[in-house]
């Protein structure tokens, strides 16, 4: 072989151990994921590969308002937060919170929200407290939608705004059938109710002797 062919074959082998030495590092480099030690960020979607919405996490002003299937229809939240989607791209729950005062410096939209819906329907279950100019309470609410968008509480454990704390169980109506309640004065007492609100039964502790 001349030296001319030796020069070329050597200047060849260069070149293509250069190549597979770039495409190594490139491919080393393309199976990294992204890293991040902080971001800011309006609003985050979640997707799934066929694009469906799973999840929103946004801030007040880029919440969506209300989705099912895909569709938005314009819904006003004054609150930030985190909203769930189900396989078809429903809203089926979500954990929002606020808190701000108004032009009077007034205290409004103060507290948070964690909930989950019925499929095709409204919550099942919600754990919410608010305190602001209107509202004063905290607790956990389970409810029923036995026909569509029709929902009926069937159970309440919480404060309310008198700050009685209360345990009150529904029928599937929404009529309050057992109540158990312990007052901020530490008065308590047990009633049973019929359909109409009317107290059946009550209990409350004996006096000692």
């Amino acid at each position: 072989m001349s030296e001319l062919n030796q020069r070329w074959l050597l200047i060849y082998s260069a070149v293509l151990t250069c190549i597979f030495a770039l495409v190594l590092l490139s491919g080393a480099g393309a199976s990294k994921k992204p890293a991040f030690d902080e971001i800011t960020v309006h609003r985050i979607n979640l997707v799934e590969p066929d694009g469906t919405l799973r999840m929103v996490i946004s801030d007040h002003a880029k919440l969506p308002g209300i989705i099912v299937r895909g569709k938005e229809e314009p819904f006003a939240r004054p609150q930030a937060g985190m909203l769930f989607y189900n396989d078809e791209g429903s809203e089926n729950g979500g954990l929002i919170f606020g808190g701000r005062r108004n032009e009077k410096g007034e205290v409004v939209d103060s507290g948070g929200s964690l909930s989950f819906d019925k499929y095709d329907a409204n919550q099942i279950v919600q754990l919410a407290g608010v305190d602001d100019k209107e509202d004063h309470f905290a607790g956990l609410s389970v409810t029923d939608s036995p026909h569509g968008n029709e929902t009926h509480r069937r159970v309440w454990v919480g404060r309310g705004e008198d700050g009685t704390a209360i345990m009150a169980l529904m029928d599937d109506k929404g009529k309050k059938r057992i109540v158990m309640e312990v007052a901020a004065d530490g008065t308590s007492r047990l009633s049973f109710l019929d359909a109409d609100g009317r107290v059946l039964n009550q209990l409350t502790p004996s006096k000692p002797n």
